[in-house]
This record gives C-alpha cells, structure tokens and sequence, in this order.
C-alpha cells in the first residue's frame, strides 16, 4: 500500500511545486505530467516515474483511474495524497487525481525523418500540438530554437498528449547548435506569402523545415539557415494558417512523398 503524503511541506511536495518553474526543470532534468492519460503513456512508454502523487478516490471515479491506482499503489516512487495538496501542486484548475515528475527524453534522432525547427512560438497550445502532429508524421526530431515556448512546461506537455514520450526532442541553447543540426540537409522555411508550393517540394532529400511564429514571423537566424522557402497555397482571403495547422500541412505533406 503506498505511503499518503498529508503535509505541504514534504520534499516530494515541494519538488513537484517547483517544476513549475523552468529554472528548476533544467536544473533537475525533470518535468511534470499531469491527468490519468499522460501518466499512462509514460508508463506505457517505460518512463520511470521519479515522484507521483495521487488521490485515490479522484481516480476511483472512472474505471482507468481506478487501473491506474492499483498500479501507482504497487509503485515506491507513487504517494497517495489528499485532494488539497494534490490541487497546490496541479496546473490545472479540475486536477483529474494524479501528478508526477518523469525525467527529460534523451530519444536518439530517427535517421530518415525530417528535422523540424520552431522558431520563436510562443504559445503552448501550438506548441504542443505541432510537436503531437511531429510524432504522428515521423519527424526525425523536433528543435525548439531559441525564444520558442519552454516544450517541458506544463501546457505544451498536456497539449502534446504524450508525444514527449516518443518524439525526439531538444531544446537548443544556440542558434548556432540549430545550424550544426541542420547541416548537410535543404533547410526550407514555412512561408505565408511566398514561396514555392509545399505540393511541388521534393521533400525526400534530408530535410528542415523550420516553422516560426505567427505574429512575430521568422527570425534573422532562420533565414540565414534558410537553402529554400516553402508555401501552403490558400483559396480564401485569409492571410496566414495557424502555426500548428500550418505544420501538420507540411509534416504530412512530407511524410507522403517519402512513404512514396
């Protein structure tokens, strides 16, 4: 039977409160997964659970809460709470009944897949989303240039719905550890008002795609990497795609070419 946690002084308590905060993710290598699917997936995909905390009769409620229970009651890192300090800990506003630390992914680059870039997003929905539709589409990795949302923090880890599990992931100090990324493959940016048709690039050749913000555009470092520009052509009025539609466009775009 697992140990409950009752104060909001405890240790485990107190690290997974500071995870909220980037600094410390670094610091620890560590980050959070919050709600019953998440958890699942990490341990579906062999991810150790460094520190989870859960309220058993939250997760008694649905019958896959109720499985991920009995597990976490079987697991030494898994501690039983109460709702009020699962909730101090929780980013979410309706905690489902369980939160955990898991380790940083060091996942080895797919070698024919296509390397993708984010330059500068800032918003963790769109992140999350491009890097679900990355994995989906078998991208050999995704790079989060810098200025681009922290990919670890808790809302681009609940949008990505385990995809950090699975994909290729690394967040790049520098531009110039991009460049070194990118070398010996056609670097392409995504492109709203120009470009050539994303239906008429050869998209077998090793390939970057690098995807920018949509408010800010593509940085000055981007398009020195940039070999080619790449476009999404529209029928309507509108100016631009979002960046995480956008994305998938091109993601699977490139994935039907190369799957012949």
């Amino acid at each position: 039977m697992a140990v409950q946690i009752s104060s909001p002084e405890n240790p485990k308590v107190k690290l997974l409160r500071s995870l909220h905060r980037r600094p410390v993710r670094y610091s620890e290598r560590l980050f959070l997964i919050e709600g019953v699917r998440l958890v699942e997936e990490a341990l579906q995909a062999e991810f150790p659970l460094s520190v989870a905390l859960y309220v058993p009769e939250r997760l008694a409620e649905t019958p896959r809460g109720s499985a991920l229970a009995a597990r976490l009651a079987l697991s030494p890192t898994a501690f039983s709470t109460t709702p009020q300090i699962l909730d101090s800990v929780a980013d979410t506003v309706t905690p489902q009944g369980v939160i955990a630390a898991v380790p940083f992914p060091e996942l080895p680059p797919r070698p024919e897949g296509l390397l993708l870039v984010l330059d500068g997003l800032r918003d963790p929905g769109n992140c999350g989303t491009i890097l679900r539709t990355a994995e989906a589409a078998g991208a050999g990795a995704v790079y989060a240039a810098p200025a681009t949302v922290d990919p670890f923090s808790p809302k681009v880890v609940r949008a990505g719905m385990g995809a950090h599990f699975r994909l290729p992931l690394r967040v790049a100090a520098s531009w110039a550890e991009v460049a070194a990324a990118v070398t010996g493959r056609q670097v392409l940016l995504a492109m709203a008002d120009s470009g050539q048709p994303y239906d008429a690039v050869d998209w077998r050749p090793p390939t970057a795609l690098i995807i920018g913000a949509e408010a800010e555009g593509l940085s000055a470092e981007a398009r020195q990497l940039a070999t080619g520009t790449v476009s999404i052509p529209m029928a309507g009025a509108a100016e631009s795609l979002n960046a995480a539609v956008a994305a998938g466009i091109l993601l699977f775009a490139a994935l039907r070419q190369r799957q012949g």
